[in-house]
């Protein structure tokens, strides 16, 4: 206490001047800081293959414009090429004095070709920078990304927003489209099954031109592409999923291997399943897969069902309508019909060369013997079992 007695001393009036000269100190310089004037928010970053090396495209958050409602968020996409994604940014920052910010970048989009000829190549720039968020969404695109985020959306301003949208969690419980993270892929694909999935994006809208022949730009082309595809709207689709090996695209899953996907890894709510000339509405699922290894290693998928019909392409009468119960031969049939769909997803998966259900993580981490014996065997040599169990929730 006998300390601190000279602070209690002081007048109160060299206080206030020293609380002014604080004040004035950080009003009056950044620090080195970027001016938030030449800085850009990049909403997504789409990266393609280019004869230099790498195109990359960033959609960035700016003043709504004129061209729609007020309020919202309005975008424009810059385009820079080099040898590699970091090359691509200082082109970008070069040519429009904007330097490129990911911290609020939720959306890595891949172009096909990109994702064909390595996933890494393109992503490793976001690995190492520490602004760049390990939980944004990865997705790969029909054709060009450039072009896909040139497109514009009927659903929202920016066509990066939209396909947030897209991945709404309530489209996940739905059990019609399977995410993924920057993290949650490097961690799958740097792991003893080297695998991963992203979405794939397609345009959906039938009337359109397809996403290779979108109007593009230049080298940090503005908004020229963008606004010669203003007056034709699109609408997104991501239901298929496009599988990796050894982080290549190496196959594309259909929207019904997506949902048989779904059905084993995520609790479903809502997802509608086609079977028996009915439409069901899936309300409860618990699905997994094990692999036994007694007395050979073996893929065991499981999952359990509670149905209630939705709809059906047949008139019914309006008893049946009351009772609302699942007629026991559509049951029959809605687990043939995930049967099938599992069947399919697995034949896919091997075909691909895609760990997808993790076999060899699992015998890595139980079994260091038995994973030595299975690590480069094809998993073509792994029979494949299905339990499938459904019920009428009334």
């Amino acid at each position: 206490m006998r300390n601190n007695g000279w602070l209690r001393r002081m007048p109160k009036r060299l206080w206030a001047v020293l609380a002014a000269l604080l004040l004035f100190t950080f009003l009056s310089n950044d620090f080195g800081l970027v001016d938030l004037q030449k800085t850009a928010i990049v909403l997504a970053a789409g990266i393609d293959r280019s004869e230099e090396g790498f195109s990359v495209t960033a959609q960035i958050a700016v003043p709504k414009g004129s061209d729609r409602t007020t309020g919202g968020t309005s975008s424009v996409e810059l385009t820079g090429t080099g040898g590699t994604v970091a090359d691509c940014f200082s082109a970008i920052y070069a040519q429009t004095g904007w330097l490129p910010k990911l911290v609020f970048c939720d959306l890595l989009l891949l172009g096909e070709d990109a994702a064909r000829a390595g996933a890494f190549g393109a992503l490793d720039y976001f690995l190492r920078d520490e602004y760049a968020p390990d939980s944004c969404t990865l997705a790969v695109c029909e054709g060009s990304a450039s072009a896909l985020l040139r497109t514009a959306s009927a659903v929202d301003d920016a066509s990066s927003l939209a396909l947030e949208t897209l991945f709404s969690d309530a489209a996940k419980k739905a059990g019609r489209i399977r995410t993924t993270t920057l993290r949650e892929f490097c961690i799958t694909s740097y792991g003893a099954s080297a695998c991963g999935y992203m979405p794939y994006v397609r345009i959906t809208d039938p009337g359109r031109q397809s996403a290779d022949g979108a109007a593009g730009g230049g080298n940090a082309g503005g908004k020229g592409g963008k606004q010669a595809d203003a007056a034709k709207e699109a609408v997104f689709d991501a239901s298929q999923t496009a599988l990796f090996s050894h982080g290549k695209m190496t196959g594309l899953a259909t929207a019904q291997e997506t949902f048989a996907m779904s059905l084993v890894y995520d609790r479903v709510y809502g997802g509608s399943l086609a079977a028996g000339g009915a439409t069901l509405t899936v309300l409860k699922n618990d699905g997994g897969v094990s692999f036994p290894r007694d007395p050979a290693p073996a893929v065991q998928f499981s999952v359990k069902l509670s149905l209630a019909l939705a709809d059906r392409s047949a008139p019914a009468p309006p008893t049946s309508l009351a009772a609302g119960t699942v007629p026991p031969e559509t049951v029959d049939a809605a687990k043939a019909e995930v049967t099938a769909h599992l069947a399919a997803l697995w034949a896919r998966c091997v075909q691909a060369d895609c760990d997808l259900f993790l076999f060899r993580r699992t015998l890595f981490r139980h079994d260091r013997a038995l994973y030595a014996q299975w690590k480069d065997r094809p998993l073509e040599d792994l029979p494949a079992y299905f339990t499938i169990e459904a019920e009428s929730l009334r």
